[in-house]
Order: structure tokens, then C-alpha cells, then sequence
């Protein structure tokens, strides 16, 4: 005669709601503990944290259904697309051609410094190529699985790169460029339409976006259609100052981070572990080579030389934009220029990550 299950880790193992139930309890839990640290993207951390221990002690659902991590990829396609407002091209027409070239050479600086990281054992160069790229770390986590590449290592080295990056840039701001607290004003203007509209603009943009980005073979297209869709409503002011609620973001995050946690084994966390002080340094070198860029983007355009640093920052946004209103920075040029960044890269790196693939192959 079988025993039945005994404690909660018996019954997860034998009841497959069980195990769901115990994933979300978890990661809702340690969500309000990251958000409450000021975490960035806490549900992505939290779902990612939560699912990888209950993977490696066996008690995880087996994996998330691929419709779950669509519907996900296109909530997050339409945060970052909606990012980009009319003001955005304002603040930056003048100086397109510098602030364009600047973004192309922190493309090129973070993915090269990804191909180097691909030389370590156990990484292949596409991985290395998306875990460094220096823009939209939860779009490019979860589009990694699909683009062949290993979502594991690049979720965490991908989340490292926005936690130290944001970890140093107040120290960096002030000791450096001589950043000062001048108090906080508003530096953009949050959405105030009612949560409703913004669930009718994620619908639209997924059930537009996702079949056309299909129709034209556009890679990573549950993230890059919607988000393309987001982005024309936008700029043309037909979103009605609408964006996707909270708590849909938050589950949408939460499932990438699930995506990645649940396919973690005792090897690949070795392999993580491995790789993090190669992964350190090569963020160090970006950073100080985005930090270089920032001078060249000052001198180009006439804007301050903390502004060209926070402008060229290769991660944590919400942190820059934060930074920028303490220190009385241009806010609507920084947050201009770091917006296009991410979105310039979410749009390039799918494609030249189909290249490496297919070049030197995905992941290992």
C-alpha cells in the first residue's frame, strides 16, 4: 500500500497545484520583501530566486507553458514600448546623429564584451552576446530560450549588470562628476489613465503585434510586435496616457522569472557560478567604456558632463531617472536617451543574435 503525502513538500510533489501554489505563495512573499529593499523588477528577482530553489530541491512545476511566457514576453513589449513619448524625440531631435551613434557604440561595446564571455566553458557566444547586452534585461530574458541562447546565465548576469550599475552610480554621480542633492521634483508624468485602458492597450497590442511579428518571421516576436505596436500609439498620443497595470507587469515578470528558475540544475548553477567573476569584470569594462561614451555624448551635444554620464548608464533606468531629478539634472534628456538605448537594443538584438547563433551556435 502507498503512503500518501505527509508535509506540504510530500503533497507539492504529488499534486501538481500543489507545486504552483507554493511557487506563487513564495514568490509573491518575496516580492513584497524586494520591493520593499528597492529592489529593481522585484517579482523578475523573486520568481527567479524561488523557482530555482524549489527546482534544485525538486519540488518546482516541471516548466511554464510556452502560451504563459508569450503572454508574458508581450506585457513587457508593451512597458518598454510605451516608454517612448512624444517628448522622448523632442528632447533629442537636435542631436540625433551623436545620441544615435553613442547608443550603437554601447551596443557594440556590451555585445562584444558578450562574445568574450563566451569563451568561457560552458557559455556559448550567443549567450555571453544576450547576458551582457547593455539594455532591457527582461526583455532580453525573456526572449533568450527562443533565441536559442541559455535564459539561466543570462538572467542572472543580466540582473548582476542592473544591480551593480545601480549600486554604483550614486557614489559614481557624486565623487566623480560632482552630482548634488537639490530635492526631488517630478521628473515624468506617470500614467493616470484607469487601470482598465491599460488592459485594453496590452490586448490590442498583443493581438496586433504577435501575429503580424509572426507573419514577417521577426524574431522574439511575442516581445518585439507588441512592443513596436506600443511604441507607433505611443509617439502618434493614442495611447491616452494608458500603460499596463501593476499587477499584470508584476505576473508577467514573475513568469519569466519562472521560465528561468525552473530549468535549473545542480550543473548549470555551477556553470553560474563559474562565470560570475569573468561576467564582473567585463561589467566593469562596460561600464567605464559607456562612462567614456558619456564624455564623447556631453561634448557632442552640450549637455553636462553628469548628464552625459547618466544618459550612457548601461542599466537601471528607474534608478538614473531618479538620480537625474535629485541632482537637478536635464531629466527629459536623460531619460530621452537611456528610453531609445533600450529600445534601439531590444530591437537590434534579436537579430544579431540570429547571427551568432547560426554562426558559432546557441546555447551549450
Amino acid at each position: 500500500m502507498s503512503e500518501e503525502p505527509t508535509g506540504f513538500g510530500d503533497r507539492a510533489r504529488a499534486v501538481p497545484w500543489a507545486r504552483w501554489a507554493l511557487l506563487a505563495a513564495l514568490t509573491v512573499a518575496l516580492t513584497v520583501v524586494l520591493q520593499a529593499l528597492g529592489v529593481p523588477s522585484p517579482a523578475l528577482f523573486a520568481g527567479l530566486a524561488v523557482a530555482t530553489v524549489l527546482a534544485l530541491i525538486g519540488i518546482g512545476p516541471t516548466r511554464v507553458a510556452r502560451p504563459a511566457t508569450s503572454a508574458a514576453q508581450a506585457v513587457i513589449g508593451v512597458v518598454i514600448g510605451v516608454l517612448a513619448r512624444p517628448d522622448t524625440l523632442t528632447a533629442v531631435a537636435a542631436d540625433w546623429l551623436p545620441v544615435l551613434l553613442v547608443s550603437l557604440g554601447t551596443l557594440a561595446v556590451s555585445m562584444g564584451a558578450g562574445l568574450l564571455l563566451g569563451v568561457q566553458r560552458g557559455v556559448s557566444p550567443l549567450t555571453g552576446m544576450l547576458a551582457l547586452t547593455a539594455g532591457g534585461a527582461s526583455g532580453l530574458v525573456a526572449v533568450t530560450r527562443e533565441l536559442g541562447g541559455d535564459e539561466r546565465i543570462v538572467s542572472v548576469i543580466q540582473y548582476l549588470r542592473v544591480g551593480m550599475v545601480t549600486a554604483a552610480m550614486p557614489a559614481v554621480a557624486t565623487a566623480v562628476f560632482g552630482a548634488g542633492h537639490v530635492g526631488v521634483g517630478s521628473g515624468t508624468g506617470g500614467a493616470t489613465a484607469p487601470w482598465y485602458l491599460g488592459a485594453a492597450l496590452v490586448a490590442v497590442c498583443a493581438l496586433v503585434g504577435v501575429p503580424l511579428a509572426n507573419r514577417l518571421h521577426v524574431p522574439a516576436g511575442a516581445l518585439l510586435g507588441p512592443m513596436v505596436i506600443a511604441l507607433v500609439l505611443s509617439l502618434s498620443g493614442l495611447t491616452f496616457d494608458a500603460s499596463p497595470p501593476g499587477l499584470l507587469v508584476d505576473l508577467a515578470y514573475a513568469v519569466i522569472g519562472w521560465q528561468a528558475g525552473l530549468r535549473f540544475t545542480r550543473p548549470a548553477l555551477r556553470t553560474v557560478i563559474r562565470v560570475l567573476p569573468l561576467a564582473t569584470v567585463l561589467i566593469l569594462v562596460i561600464v567605464a567604456a559607456c562612462a567614456g561614451l558619456g564624455l564623447v555624448l556631453s561634448a557632442a551635444t552640450g549637455a553636462s558632463l553628469l548628464d552625459g554620464y547618466l544618459a550612457t548608464t548601461p542599466g537601471g533606468i528607474y534608478a538614473v531617472l531618479a538620480t537625474a531629478i535629485s541632482s537637478g539634472g536635464d531629466v527629459t534628456f536623460v531619460v530621452a536617451v537611456q528610453v531609445l538605448r533600450v529600445i534601439l537594443m531590444l530591437l537590434v538584438a534579436p537579430f544579431l543574435a540570429r547571427l551568432v547563433g547560426r554562426r558559432w551556435g546557441g546555447s551549450t
